[in-house]
């Protein structure tokens, strides 16, 4: 098979800005290359298995050259395989897309470009700062600001720019001083409105303001680093009407998910979207530990109807399950008449996703309210199934067993400490960086304490979220105050409540 090179544009930060195309470049790649300024995030759309390697691409620390990249590019290709090379922002705006390409079509290989969202107009944006307005600004243009790169081409007539055009985007941060004087010097009034965007569209977006003639002090003073985008120009004013990014509720928090990533997508998405900075941490790995006689026999006796409860705890529980199920040739019509008992509502969507409607689904994770439900459909006597987890709390077990049930285990998988935990994500809560830190389940409070080795200090410094009062009461057990606990398996329900806890303590 013919390989092939997709140049695709990353977009400017937010993972939410990627282009349909981009995503789907990524989600049928073989090999992945990509860049600092690419999201992290994007990484969830490459198929298992595919190759993923940084570029790096710092500036002033260019560990990987271009040279490297491209030679990289083109070996691949030619070896069959489909590459997709990630861009910041659009591959072809002061990017390196123009030079692969050329190299690309010189050795001979097929690419493809996939345009981006630029940061140019997006970091601007997500400040509040239109680039062009009708009553103020209808042109604009877009430098990188740094003529030392050598590039041909790269001269900029800042006597045009100072007269001629509205509003003025900068690419670049470092020389500063130097456009700020040079816009000057040619024309521009001083008191002119400047904004500096960095880290545009994220999380961590930080917006300094000021004049021509003392922006540079304002961004030393607040510390502002690349990768930043400079608007010079009076759309800036507009920004104390338009923005919005910033003012969400909890924008600039650092919330800490301890959840694994396969089933952390509504909590990332929902606290992203209320504008925190979701670090991750996940506290667990799962790990298979039945044998494939053993699930064979289970889901035999399933067919037979032999069961007459099925009852299951978690929705990990669930998809292992099915998917032990679809390997058998069978599917949800091996339950027949069978009935099913969830607990939890991610639980309870897990079973409607595989076609299965709960029998009964109690509205709390503690075994004596399962007990309750169970018994008032005479459970006595009755054969149950438990899949769960190796290590899952006995309580429930034994309260069924001691009201007369005859319960079969069968222990799917089992949920352990991270053997790799995220180290950075570590190093970030021992820090003290962390305003939030979320636990969904009490295994996820017990192997976060593991993980720091019994110190849990950096935690206790932060808000202390829960889901649950079994996990709430799991905190406390480790000497954690609790400061938001809301019901178990309610996403939407555990974003309110620490975005109203942190509203009541003015932030």
């Amino acid at each position: 098979m013919e390989g092939k090179v997709w140049l695709v544009g990353a977009g400017p930060g937010d993972p939410g800005l990627i282009t349909v195309r981009g995503r789907e470049a990524l989600e049928q790649a073989d090999v992945v290359v990509y860049d600092r300024l690419v999201p992290k995030e994007f990484l969830d759309y490459v198929p298992e298995g595919a190759e993923v390697v940084y570029a790096g691409r710092q500036p002033g620390l260019h560990d990987v050259t271009e040279d490297e990249i491209t030679a990289l590019l083109v070996r691949k290709a030619r070896e069959g395989k489909r590459v997709v090379r990630m861009h910041g922002g659009d591959p072809f705006v002061f990017g390196e897309g123009d030079e692969e390409a050329e190299a690309l079509r010189a050795a001979g290989v097929p690419f493809e470009v996939v345009s981006g969202v630029t940061s140019a107009v997006a970091a601007p944006a997500y400040a509040g700062i239109p680039v062009t307005h009708s009553g103020c600004a209808s042109s604009f243009a877009v430098v990188l600001g740094d003529e030392e790169r050598g590039r041909p081409g790269s001269d900029v007539d800042w006597s045009k720019l100072a007269t001629a055009v509205d509003t003025v985007i900068v690419m670049e941060v470092q020389n500063l001083e130097r456009v700020a004087q040079a816009m000057i010097r040619h024309g521009r009034p001083a008191d002119t409105p400047v904004a500096v965007v960095n880290w545009g569209t994220r999380a961590r977006q930080q917006t300094v303001v000021g004049t021509l003639a003392d922006i540079t002090r304002r961004v030393a003073e607040a510390g502002i680093q690349p990768p930043a985008v400079t608007v010079i120009g009076e759309v800036v004013r507009l920004r104390d009407r338009l923005r919005w990014y910033d003012d969400r509720p909890l924008f600039g928090k650092r919330v800490l998910v301890t959840r694994i990533r396969q089933h952390a997508a509504t909590l990332r998405r929902l606290l992203q979207e209320e504008g925190a900075e979701v670090v991750e941490l996940p506290a667990l790995e799962i790990a298979e530990t039945v044998a494939p006689e053993i699930i064979a026999r289970v889901i035999g006796v399933l067919a037979e109807g032999q069961y007459s409860w099925v009852l299951f705890t978690s929705a990990n529980a669930v998809e292992r399950f099915f998917r032990h199920l679809g390997e058998q040739g069978r599917d949800a019509r091996a339950f027949g008449a069978t009935r099913v008992c969830a607990l939890g509502a991610a639980t309870v969507e897990a079973l409607a996703r595989n076609g299965i409607r709960a029998d009964a689904a109690p509205d709390e994770t503690a075994g004596e309210d399962v007990l309750t439900v169970l018994t008032g459909r005479a459970v006595g006597r009755r054969r149950i199934l438990v899949p769960r987890a190796d290590n899952a709390r006995p309580d429930l077990i034994a309260a069924l067993r001691k009201a007369g049930a005859e319960v079969e285990e069968i222990p799917l998988y089992v949920s352990a400490i991270p053997r790799q935990p995220n180290r950075e994500s570590l190093a970030r809560l021992r820090r003290g960086e962390i305003d939030v830190v979320t636990f969904v389940t009490s295994t996820a409070v017990t192997n976060l304490a593991n993980m720091l080795g019994g110190d849990l200090a950096p935690v206790r410094q932060a808000t202390v979220a829960c889901m649950g009062r079994l996990t709430a009461q799991t905190a406390r057990d480790f000497g954690l105050h609790v400061d938001v606990v809301t019901e178990a398996d309610n996403i939407p329900a555990f974003v309110a409540g620490i975005r109203a806890y942190l509203a009541g303590r003015g932030r």
